[in-house]
């Protein structure tokens, strides 16, 4: 249902806060794509997740060669007495310099560097399910700033529409007063009316004001004139149903899910470390005096193998860390999709309050308007008070200002209801943006690329995203 416009006290709205009417106006679909393209919180956490997928490069890196160079530049010097010198002292000085490259690759560790990969990848696709969470976050927090800017805006142009009634009122009580019709109470009650209405209108615009505000932040600019959405979204239609979706794909629940098995790895890992290692290790060296011609080269190959034996229960203290945080992740588990659940059943809960609110709304804006204009039309008859006429007026704006609340109430609680499901996502959305794609970063890293045509390829996703 739409927002029923009172197109004058709206257009004087829009020119008191200098929105331009010649401006295109902005539609709720393009206050969520401006939130998708323009929020520094997605860009922050996009770079959490490029910095998860670097993590499965650095486990990687684990299962090649090691090779690292050495280097030195040595003089040596003293003095010496003994028996081949016969009692002299006798200095001397050398200088060489030598340098050594030296290889080491893991033949077996227990798994840990395996293991190190998986718990890595886990993480990857936890981090990605944070990301959707965050993203719908961005959205919600649109959705809600298009539609309170919706309804500061209705609100205004209700009290203006207000204060130039009661204006209207209590000039005419003015001129009753004149001819003896009412008393000097009908006046002042008039004029106490009057005074409210203007800080009541004040009150208003500042709430439009803080509300533009928040749109400019939500949506990456200030809002203009505003289209109300002309339907809700589709949602189920009983709560077994989004419940059973919120348990599928609410990215809160798959993080966690996710999560549970990095905790389950680290168990595997710490006890992997109890296990012997074995590596393969290799040294070229070359080592020249600078004082005369001689000088050495050589190398040597070996395997060496090594493992703890005794190290204060520190490995077995671990074991047991790993095992608590797993545990602490399953309750973890249980209670995101506790949370989860309930979100659903609250957010559905509201969304047919409002609806209900609504089509009661209707009603009361119906026949406050009829007893408004009988009450008035009986006040010109000498049969009914000044009093009576501001009592009905202000029951008929209370009435519409409701209806509006209730009007915004069900979009929100809407969205909201989509969000708590899951399926507040451009994607799911189907919203004309360039959507990020978690894969492109993860796919070219993963790997560990250095010099290669996949390294370029990196430099060249990293220069469009800006962060080189």
């Amino acid at each position: 249902m739409t927002f029923r416009f009172l197109t004058r006290t709206l257009a004087a709205s829009v020119v008191a806060f200098g929105v331009s009417a010649a401006a295109q106006a902005d539609t709720l679909a393009d206050a969520l794509v401006g939130a998708y393209n323009s929020s520094g919180l997605l860009d922050q956490n996009r770079a959490l997740l490029r910095a998860a997928d670097e993590d499965v490069a650095q486990a990687m890196a684990a299962l090649r060669p090691v090779i690292n160079w050495a280097g030195d530049v040595t003089r040596s010097f003293g003095t010496s007495r003994s028996a081949n010198t016969l009692g002299t002292v006798v200095g001397s000085a050398s200088n060489t310099a030598s340098i050594a490259l030296v290889g080491e690759l893991t033949l077996y560790d227990g798994g840990q560097n395996r293991l190190a990969i998986d718990a890595a990848k886990e993480s990857v696709l936890a981090t990605r399910q944070a990301l959707i969470a965050i993203e719908q976050q961005v959205l919600l927090r649109a959705v809600q700033a298009f539609m309170e800017v919706r309804r500061a805006t209705e609100t205004v142009a209700l009290r203006q529409n207000n204060l130039r009634l009661i204006t209207q009122e209590l000039r005419a009580a003015r001129d009753r007063f004149e001819v003896g019709e009412v008393t000097r109470t009908d006046v002042a009650l008039a004029e106490a009316r009057l005074a409210a209405a203007k800080s009541n209108l004040a009150a208003a615009q500042g709430t439009l004001r803080s509300a533009q505000e928040e749109y400019r932040v939500a949506a990456g600019r200030r809002p203009g004139p505003l289209t109300p959405p002309s339907r809700v979204p589709e949602l189920p239609r009983d709560l077994d149903t989004a419940t059973a979706i919120a348990v599928r794909t609410h990215p809160e629940l798959r993080r966690a899910q996710r999560l549970v098995t990095v905790a389950e790895l680290s168990i595997q890992r710490a006890k992997a470390a109890m296990k012997p290692t074995v590596s393969l290790t290799g040294r070229l060296s070359v080592t020249e005096n600078f004082d005369n011609n001689s000088f050495s080269r050589g190398g040597s190959v070996g395997i060496e193998a090594g493992g703890p034996i005794y190290q204060g229960g520190r490995l077995s203290s671990l074991v047991r860390q790993a095992m608590s945080n797993r545990d602490a992740q399953r309750s973890n588990l249980h209670v995101v999709r506790l949370g989860i659940e309930q979100n659903v059943a609250n957010a559905l809960v509201q969304l047919n309050v409002a609806r209900a609110s609504q089509a009661a709304g209707d009603d009361q804006v119906r026949a406050a308007q009829v007893a408004f204009r009988g009450v008035r039309e009986e006040a010109t008859l000498g049969a009914r008070t000044t009093l009576d006429v501001l009592n009905a007026e202000q029951e008929l704006l209370d009435a519409r200002a409701a209806l509006i609340s209730t009007t915004v109430d069900e979009f929100i609680a809407a969205y909201t209801v989509l969000a708590t499901m899951g399926r507040l996502t451009a994607k799911d959305l189907g919203l004309a943006v360039q959507r990020y794609d978690p894969t492109e970063y993860y796919n070219l890293v993963k790997d560990a690329p250095v010099l290669s045509r996949q390294g370029e390829k990196l430099d060249r996703v990293l220069r469009a995203l800006g962060k080189e």
